[in-house]
């Protein structure tokens, strides 16, 4: 079914060409909009919305070729429906061009019932690519959905410096027992929206929820100053959000929560894991498992949140912390120097 309404744009340097297209696309019930070169083309894709170009390729000032090797460099503009309409005769005109990123190309003079079905196929393939990216940012984080845009998806890794946070809720399995299975869902929730809230206020990305647990990352996939700074930062904030939910909690007269932090700052491998058909934004490395065991040690020290020595030597003597010795954790060759955040960051 034709995008009926849809906002096109004509470029041709010929007045009676673009005149007598733009009739032919308005009958069909499009709006159209008209350039005379390719640099006013490309300055009204910048400045204006459209869904999509036909765009001739013999043009002055810029020609067809510039105006798609232009769109090919601009992240905005690369995945723009363009159909070529040109009398230039020859494979490799029509190869290059589709090289560049061109959905179609037409040779003048251009067939009308051609040219009308080749338009509804690439407003409904445009669709379609929106509809992608809205499930991309819908299922992903604002960060994995920018670098999937900017870096495209393959699966495998790189190396980045970052800082890797676990949280989970204290006593999770009895308090599940004591309640029904709408109380939990529903104490989940509330739990990951005041989670998602703290972290992501300072730059982290949710990565992982199992359960009550969840990881995040500080650092990638986008680059984040300060990182372990910001990864403590939100864990303060996650345990003030958790006592002001406790004071509801109470009011109703449901048991309140604890939650325990572990925070490591180091080398990790990211990058998409899994198969074409389904895969995840994460990070391995001993910084991962280094956080996870600091977050499960919490519960021996009796401490809300703990660093790693890295994390805590970042912080500058910006956040107050307790030196509570060295832990020799299963997998580690080596014990490592454990601290506890003592107060808010000041």
């Amino acid at each position: 079914m034709a995008d009926r309404g849809s906002r096109l744009l004509v470029v041709d340097d010929n007045k009676v060409n673009r005149l007598l297209l733009t009739r032919s696309l308005e009958l069909q019930g499009h709006r159209v909009a008209s350039a005379e070169n390719g640099r006013i083309a490309l300055e009204m894709l910048r400045s204006e919305s459209f869904d999509l170009m036909l765009l001739d390729m013999e043009m002055p000032e810029l020609d067809g070729f510039g105006v798609l090797e232009q769109m090919v460099g601009d992240k905005k503009l690369r995945d723009f429906p363009v159909i070529v309409t040109s009398s230039l005769e020859g494979v490799a005109h029509v190869a290059r061009c589709i090289e560049l990123g061109a959905d179609d190309y037409l040779p003048k003079p251009v067939n009308p019932v051609l040219l009308k079905a080749r338009i509804n196929s690439s407003l409904e393939k445009k669709r379609l690519r929106e509809q992608q990216k809205e499930l991309v940012r819908r299922f992903a984080t604002s960060e994995v959905a920018e670098d999937l845009q900017q870096s495209g998806f393959s699966l495998g890794g790189r190396r980045v410096s970052c800082t890797v946070m676990f949280s989970d809720i204290r006593s999770f399995t009895s308090l599940v027992e004591s309640q029904t299975p709408e109380e939990t869902i529903e104490l989940l929730n509330s739990y990951y929206a005041l989670m998602f809230d703290a972290i992501s206020g300072h730059g982290g990305v949710v990565n992982q929820m199992i359960g009550d647990g969840l990881m995040a990352i500080f650092g990638a996939p986008l680059p984040l100053a300060d990182a372990p700074m910001a990864a403590v930062r939100a864990a303060l904030d996650m345990q003030e959000m958790i006592e002001m939910f406790n004071v509801e909690r109470v009011a109703l007269d449901k048991e309140p929560i604890r939650i325990g932090v572990g925070i490591a700052s180091g080398e990790v491998v990211a990058g998409y894991t899994g198969t074409q058909q389904r895969a995840t934004y994460s990070c391995i490395g001993d910084t991962v498992n280094l956080a996870a065991r600091l977050e499960a040690h919490t519960k021996v020290a009796g401490r809300g949140i703990l660093l790693d020595g890295d994390t805590q030597a970042a912080l500058v003597e910006r956040v107050p912390c307790e030196y509570i010795g060295e832990v020799q954790f299963k997998g580690k060759g080596t014990a490592v120097a454990v601290f506890a955040v003592k107060a808010q960051a000041q």
